[in-house]
């Protein structure tokens, strides 16, 4: 699957970059495309840079809460559920403690702990692999609902609507918030069908349907709180978890007789060597999207898009947010310019502003996902995950454009 998604970007910044040197008369794509491609390279340098500090010092306070039983007492608390969910994998099995740390982490939006500890997981899923190339379900269902990434606290779109002048920056919270949970339900519907999940399980009917009471509870009582004290009690959630986290880890470790000073240090080691093998997958992968966003591939498309939607008579002014959309599952960082660039374009409180907020805060960076997770225990053969995946993608795009319209349409 990824050899051939990897060779379709080349073919189609190809086939795109020839369009416009032979029909649009502009033979400087083929330059732009070539230097797409050494600024990718060096990009996904940086990027290692900032991993191995990441995973370095998140790897080293799990190895704490590892030795401290943390992790193995999350597992046994979860296993009824992902019994169901993932049942290859053994019951207490350290996996799935981590999984719900990560889960836990990209829920509050806390991404610089969510990234190591999934890599974590993925490593532990993958002890349970016969395989070294291709992903087992388990591996699949973890990376399509890391690439779903529920967040319950936007706090960086926030941030980019303040600094663009937004009065309300939090104007965009409960749409988000709905199309998020939309994008995250297809992403686990679309796997549960791939892999035969018997969705209507008891168990997970309780589990679901008391999550979704809680999800409710907690939206109607932060939809009651002025922007203000939206973005504040955000990013103090945020922090008070986060070190929270780390404050657990040692303390709980300490209090158990782990030597948590060793601990970090051997968990850290291993940081490092994860985040090493990493380079080759972020390379090829974010090689292959530059030269595709540099071919003019993406601006084809929303050409296409927008004289259909003409043709079909239908409102036009989402066209204008798609870029956002459409860019994200290959990039963050394009993803937020397209964001920015919608906003001073358009206005802040604009409808297709208010569009593309949404869309950056519903959808997540796919194919970065899928390289790091993937690519930190060498599997090569995706299966349905990139599918299933993009089906989220497009189904958060979707709902994105809904909400808004039901909000301020």
């Amino acid at each position: 699957m990824l050899n051939g998604l990897w060779l379709g970007f080349f073919v189609v910044a190809t086939l795109a970059a020839l369009s416009r040197w032979l029909l649009g008369d502009d033979p400087t794509v083929f330059a732009a495309m070539v230097e797409s491609l050494f600024a990718m390279a060096k990009l996904s340098v940086e990027v290692m840079v900032l991993l191995f500090g990441t995973l370095t010092l998140w790897l080293g306070f799990l190895r704490i809460a590892e030795r401290a039983g943390l992790v193995d007492l999350l597992a046994r608390l979860l296993g009824p559920l992902f019994a169901r969910l993932m049942p290859e994998v053994p019951r207490g099995h350290p996996a799935l403690g981590l999984i719900t740390l990560s889960f836990t982490a990209n829920g509050l939006g806390l991404d610089n702990a969510a990234t190591p500890i999934g890599l974590k997981a993925m490593k532990a899923l993958q002890e349970l692999n016969p395989s070294s190339v291709s992903a087992t379900n388990a591996q699949v269902l973890f990376m399509v609902m890391n690439a779903s990434s529920f967040v319950l606290l936007p706090v960086s779109i926030f941030m980019y609507r303040a600094q663009a002048g937004a009065p309300d920056p939090a104007l965009v919270f409960l749409p988000i918030l709905l199309a998020n949970s939309i994008s995250t339900l297809s992403a686990l519907l679309s796997v549960a069908y791939m892999q035969r999940i018997k969705l209507w399980d008891p168990v997970l009917l309780a589990w679901f349907g008391g999550g979704a009471l809680l999800l409710g509870g907690f939206m109607a009582i932060l939809a009651g709180l002025s922007a203000t004290a939206l973005t504040a009690l955000s990013s103090l959630l945020g922090n008070l978890t986060l070190f929270g986290m780390i404050l657990g880890f040692v303390l709980v470790g300490a209090l158990r007789k782990v030597p948590v000073y060793e601990a970090f240090i051997e968990g850290a080691k291993e940081g490092f060597e994860v985040a090493k093998n990493l380079l080759p997958y972020l390379v090829a992968m974010l090689c292959a999207v530059g030269v595709l966003r540099a071919s003019g591939a993406l601006d084809l498309g929303l050409d296409g898009i927008r004289t259909l939607v003409e043709w079909v008579g239908w409102d036009t002014r989402f066209v204008d947010a798609l870029p956002t959309g459409l860019v994200k599952p290959f990039s963050g960082s394009a993803a937020r310019a397209m964001l920015i660039e919608t906003m001073q374009s358009h206005g802040v409180d604009s409808f297709p502003a208010l569009v593309a907020a949404t869309m950056q805060g519903s959808t997540e960076t796919t194919f970065y996902v899928l390289a790091v997770y993937f690519g930190s225990v060498g599997l090569q053969r995706a299966r349905h995950a990139v599918g299933c995946a993009l089906f989220a993608d497009l189904v958060g795009v979707l709902a994105s454009i809904g909400v808004c319209y039901w909000f301020f349409g």
